[in-house]
């Protein structure tokens, strides 16, 4: 018989819980998973501003989840990005190359039906730092 899958949660200090039943950070053997993360602040305020703001907010979110979890942007592997508008695709990919250095994470970027106003929500999945 299959054993149960068992994983680990994190939860960024200094940042309000879910509203949603979901965990915002999910560690299993070597990887962790981060939640989309959107233009909360760390209070769950949707932050003014367009698309740059919007993404500054959720890089902001992206490092402090993966620091709950022992990781950095570095330790990053795969990113999945969805816009709201397609046309702010170019102003985005400024903003999101400013995150990473080379090696860059894979990426997949769609354009979707984002709520309550959100224009870019990003989720990760990131490898646990060798110790």
């Amino acid at each position: 018989m299959a054993q149960p899958m068992t994983f680990r949660t994190f939860h960024p200090d200094g940042y309000a819980a879910p509203a949603a039943p979901y965990s915002a950070v999910v560690g299993s053997g070597e990887l962790i998973f981060v939640s989309g993360q959107v233009p909360l602040d760390p209070a769950g305020r949707v932050v003014d501003g367009g698309i740059a703001e919007h993404a500054s907010q959720v890089h902001a979110n992206l490092v402090a989840c993966l620091a709950a979890a022992g990781c950095s942007l570095a330790d990053v592997v795969k990113t999945t990005v969805y816009l709201a508008q397609e046309e702010d695709f170019d102003t985005f990919n400024a903003v999101y190359a400013s995150w990473f250095d080379d090696p860059l994470p894979a990426r997949t970027a769609v354009r979707a039906g984002l709520m309550r106003g959100f224009l870019v929500e990003v989720d990760v999945i990131a490898r646990v730092p060798e110790a």
